[in-house]
């Protein structure tokens, strides 16, 4: 099981520079089995959207299913938020913590453009880059 970041479904949505790349991306991903959203990353996504049942009804089109975030999960993402405020570290939102967390621990890997901040937050994730 494969997570995907919501800004390249935004991409995706929304057919921007990569939309290409990420549909490819997706496509070879679901091809081996299933491709699954964070309650993280499906608000995120709602937010970019005019609505939720757009975000829902885009998401069941492409073959992407909803896999919610375990106890485990959202304890990662604030050890790993609070860890970033130590080092001093630019806010990030909470949401790129889950997200980074979800795909560590319940998924397989995770679909992103953000390969600098998952790698060092989250070692041992294994990121798939959308590629032109």
């Amino acid at each position: 099981m494969i997570a995907i970041d919501a800004p390249v479904l935004v991409e995706l949505l929304t057919n921007g520079p990569q939309a290409d790349a990420a549909e490819a991306c997706l496509r070879q991903c679901l091809g081996n089995g299933k491709v699954v959203v964070s309650d993280a990353a499906l608000a995120e996504l709602c937010a970019a959207l005019r609505n939720g049942a757009e975000a829902l009804g885009a998401l069941e089109e492409m073959g992407i299913h909803f896999n919610p975030l375990e106890a485990k999960s959202a304890l990662r993402a604030g050890e790993m938020q609070r860890r970033s405020r130590q080092r001093g570290a630019a806010g990030r939102p909470i949401a790129d913590f889950l997200v980074g967390a979800h795909a560590l621990l319940q998924c397989d890997g995770l679909i992103t453009h953000d390969t600098a901040f998952y790698r060092d937050y989250f070692k041992g994730l294994k990121l798939i880059v959308p590629q032109a």
